[in-house]
């Protein structure tokens, strides 16, 4: 059961992250426990940062003329919960008790369709690239206040969830650091990520 009187929180809804509301959600199934926290780099056009390109995509407002990269993904239809930009600002597009569309076809924990139990965090960044101190300290935080709403036991990223179809957020993340900044046990971690 989630803890309802967390002060951080309204609803679903992280009262410190900008909000701007995604039309790509769904129920989640009946009986979910919120045990998974996904994380993702992107960033639109790939490469620059600071834009309003994430925003747009996840609200199915991108200009797809605005540059040639967008022509390669048009129409395409996904959220996620939050998205953390290069200065540790946060957004948030989907209520965390629905169903973000940021995993795709994905196994973890022996379950799949990791969509319905999983909360998807995106830092802006390319896979292989290294992430901010800003970015940390606001993603280290945000987890920390999702593990005292929710039953979170596990962290990963897209890559450990879909391996082979996605490598973010990729080597340049640094999953030693942030398990040493959560202080949470090495169990709720990846296995492959060296220690």
């Amino acid at each position: 059961m989630p803890n309802l009187e967390h002060p951080v929180w309204q609803g679903g809804w992280y009262r410190t992250a900008v909000r701007r509301d995604s039309p790509n959600f769904g129920p989640r199934p009946a009986g979910t426990v919120l045990d998974l926290i996904v994380l993702h780099s992107i960033s639109l056009p790939p490469g620059e940062y600071g834009g309003d390109g994430v925003p747009a995509l996840f609200t199915n407002t991108l200009d797809w003329d605005a540059h040639p990269y967008y022509q390669s993904i048009r129409g395409l239809q996904v959220s996620a919960h939050f998205f953390i930009q290069r200065d540790g600002t946060l957004w948030q597009f989907v209520d965390v008790e629905q169903r973000a569309w940021h995993a795709g076809a994905s196994c973890y924990r022996g379950r799949a369709q990791c969509n319905d139990d999983s909360i998807g965090i995106e830092l802006e960044g390319l896979e292989g690239d290294t992430f901010t101190p800003a970015q940390y300290a606001t993603l280290v935080q945000l987890c920390q206040d999702l593990a005292q709403r929710y039953p979170i036991a596990h962290i990963a990223g897209h890559e450990h969830i879909a391996p082979g179809r996605k490598q973010d957020p990729g080597p340049g993340f640094a999953w030693v650091q942030l398990q040493q900044q959560l202080c949470w046990n090495t169990g709720c971690f990846p296995a492959q990520i060296s220690r």
